[in-house]
Parts: C-alpha cells; structure tokens; sequence
C-alpha cells in the first residue's frame, strides 16, 4: 500500500514565504467601528429630536383638548371650540410634520457625507493595502528564488 506524502512541513514554509500582514485588517475594523459609532450617532440624535417633537404635540393635543372638553353655556360654543381645535390640530400638525422633515433631511445629509469620506478612506487604504502586499509578494518571491 502507498504511503501519502505529509505536506505539513512543504505548507508551513510556503506559508512562511508569503507573510499576511493583519494591520490591514486591524485598520479595517477600527474603521467600520468608527463609521458606525458616528452613524450611530446621527440616528440617536436623529430619534431624540423625534421624540421631543412627538412629545411636545403630545402635550399641545392635550393642552387643546382640555380646553375644548370644558363645558359650555351655549350649544354654539361646542361647534366653536371643535372648529377651534381642528384649525389648530391643523396648524399644529403642518409645523410637525416640516420639523420632522428636518430632521430627515439632516441624517440624511450627515449619513451621505460619513459614508463618502468613508468610502474615499477605504479607497486610500486598500490601494496603500495592496502596494504593500505587492511589494511584500515581490520580495519573498526574489527571496524564493534565490535560495534556489
């Protein structure tokens, strides 16, 4: 019967021959935790304006509804008191609504220019990644062949 060949040894210098360098990787993540703290950052921001916002016509509502639930001395004054409220539920809910788009429109911005300056980063990075390792490559390749 044959017996195979154990490779480990051939491998371990092959692998040896061709070093991997892990800063790239290390940088790599340090990158993606950074950008994602800041884009975590833009979308708390983002959620706390939201509920202060919401907040505050929660309690405008409410304000306006207590008004409108007093009683009356004339039946007119119900008609009166619930055109009043819907006039300023109206208003009210137009003013929101701009405020929320605000905001939108700020993450939105501030989302698009962390990923460009991201993007651009990543590009300067994997070039410098990739000449290093050419020239790492290039080295153990002439070293290979030298010892030859």
């Amino acid at each position: 019967m044959a017996k195979t060949q154990d490779f480990t040894a051939t491998l371990k210098d092959m692998m040896g021959a061709f070093p991997v360098d892990t800063t790239a990787l290390e940088g790599a993540f340090k990158s993606t935790a950074s950008l994602n703290e800041k884009l975590s950052g833009v979308a708390l921001d983002a959620a706390e304006k939201s509920a202060e916002i919401s907040n505050k016509w929660t309690k405008d509502t409410l304000a306006k509804l207590t008004e409108m639930s007093k009683a009356k001395a004339e039946p007119a004054e119900y008609a009166k008191a619930a055109t009043d409220f819907a006039s300023a539920s109206a208003e009210v809910a137009a003013e929101n609504l701009a405020a929320f788009a605000e905001i939108a429109k700020k993450v939105q911005t501030e989302t698009v220019e962390l990923l460009m300056a991201a993007g651009k980063e990543a590009a300067e990075d994997a070039t410098a990644a990739v000449k290093k390792a050419t020239n790492d490559v290039t080295a153990a390749a002439k070293k290979a062949t030298a010892a030859k």
